[in-house]
Formats: structure tokens, C-alpha cells, sequence
């Protein structure tokens, strides 16, 4: 097997291990699916590996860095997506509380049917490619560097990833303010644990970034998935959640 769909299974695997075991330790079975459709299909976006695949090239390029700075700089990179992402998240529960729960359920059509079609068509979903590819590739091999980048590129995968996280803050916005903030824990970690997986499981950056643009390769494919999981859970989230 292909080391891009190993790295695939793992990530599908851990995600589905960690959401079942927080979610039943809540008492909240009735949003394993709706989670793993969402944390998943967004932590496998091709828009993400796109952009993760520049920083692990940006990365490769610097002189004399070594691998203990790369999984440094790597860490800032991850924590500074995953913090602003949960800013993100808290406000889009903040804007979505009166939302009618049947609506995330029309949004997971809408969007899965976009998801999809965005593929199969190979369009980019990334927004101003070529001003973040200048950024990444300008910007220092600094701890404080690759977090005010991570914040960045936080904000340039919304149009990617807007509809699975809008969705997801309909549903758990209806939940109650502390399982709310875990729920928004646990969707942030699935979303940024193949960048993790990327970065520590494979031997030298070389590979990682090898890695990483094999699965940006196959971006058609995770794009067309993602989308049919959407509609999947639409049809969930209308009849049977």
C-alpha cells in the first residue's frame, strides 16, 4: 500500500478511535457521525496540503537547519492553525446559536455538492495562492515565523473549509457552553492531525514534503469523498438527527 493512503487510513482511524472515545466519555453519541464527517473530511482537504506542502518545501530550501528546529518550527506552524481556528470556531457557534438545526443540514447539501463538483472539475478552492506561497517562502525559519504564518494561512483556507465548520457550529451550538468548547477541541485536533502525522512519522523533511504532495496529488479524488460525505450527512442531519 501506497505510504499517501497509509497516512490517509491512520488519520481516518485515529480521528474515528478519538472522536468515539471523548464523545461516549460526554454522552453524546449522537454526534459521532456528524463530527467524524466533518472533522475528517475537512482534515483531509486537498487546500490544506496545498499550503502545507509549500511550508515543507520553504522548509527543505533553508541552509543548516536542523531536524529538531524543523519539528520546532513545524509545532508553531500546527499550534498557530489550530489556536486560530478555534477563535474562528468560537465565533461562528456565537453566530450560528439562533440558526434552526435543520439549516446545517440544507449547508451540508449545498456545500458537499460544491465539494464535489470543485473536484471532479479540479478547481482550486484556495484564495490569493500566489500571495501565500510569497509569504511562505519569504518568511524566516523562526518559531515566532511560522506562527504568525500559521495565523495567516488560518484565514486563507476559510473558503475551503467555511461550510464543513459552519455546519459543524450549528450543530453544537444547540449543545451547552462547556461541551461546546470541547467539541470545538476535538474538531480543531482532528483537523490539524495529518499535518502532525506528516511531520513526525515520516523520517526527514524530504519524505514529509514527498508525502505530503503525493496526497495533494490525489486532491480530485479526497475533494470528490469529502463532498460525498457531506450530502451524506445533510441527508442525516434533515431526517434522522
Amino acid at each position: 500500500m501506497k505510504d499517501e493512503v497509509k497516512t490517509l487510513l491512520l488519520i481516518i482511524s485515529l480521528s474515528f478511535g478519538l472522536t468515539i472515545l471523548v464523545l461516549s466519555l460526554v454522552n453524546l453519541q449522537s454526534m459521532i457521525f456528524p463530527l467524524i464527517s466533518l472533522a475528517v473530511s475537512d482534515s483531509i482537504n486537498p487546500c490544506t496540503f496545498v499550503i502545507y506542502t509549500m511550508f515543507l518545501i520553504a522548509l527543505s530550501l533553508k541552509e543548516g537547519i536542523s531536524k529538531r528546529k524543523i519539528y520546532e518550527i513545524g509545532m508553531a506552524f500546527v499550534v498557530a492553525i489550530y489556536i486560530s481556528y478555534y477563535i474562528l470556531g468560537i465565533g461562528l457557534v456565537v453566530f450560528t446559536k439562533s440558526i434552526p438545526t435543520w439549516i446545517a443540514g440544507v449547508v451540508s447539501l449545498i456545500f458537499g455538492f460544491y465539494t464535489f463538483f470543485t473536484g471532479y472539475f479540479e478547481k482550486s478552492r484556495v484564495a490569493g495562492k500566489k500571495n501565500i506561497r510569497k509569504s511562505i517562502f519569504r518568511q524566516e525559519a523562526t518559531l515566532f515565523g511560522a506562527f504568525a504564518l500559521g495565523v495567516m494561512v488560518s484565514f486563507t483556507l476559510l473558503p475551503c473549509s467555511a461550510g464543513s465548520y459552519l455546519i459543524y457550529a450549528i450543530l453544537i451550538s444547540k449543545i451547552g457552553r462547556t461541551l461546546t468548547w470541547i467539541l470545538l477541541g476535538l474538531y480543531n485536533l482532528i483537523f490539524v492531525l495529518p499535518l502532525l502525522i506528516i511531520l513526525f512519522t515520516v523520517g526527514s523533511i524530504a519524505e514529509s514534503k514527498s508525502l505530503s504532495q503525493k496526497i495533494v496529488r490525489r486532491s480530485r479524488e479526497l475533494s470528490m469523498i469529502a463532498g460525498f460525505v457531506l450530502m451524506l450527512l445533510g441527508v442525516y442531519v434533515l431526517f434522522l438527527y
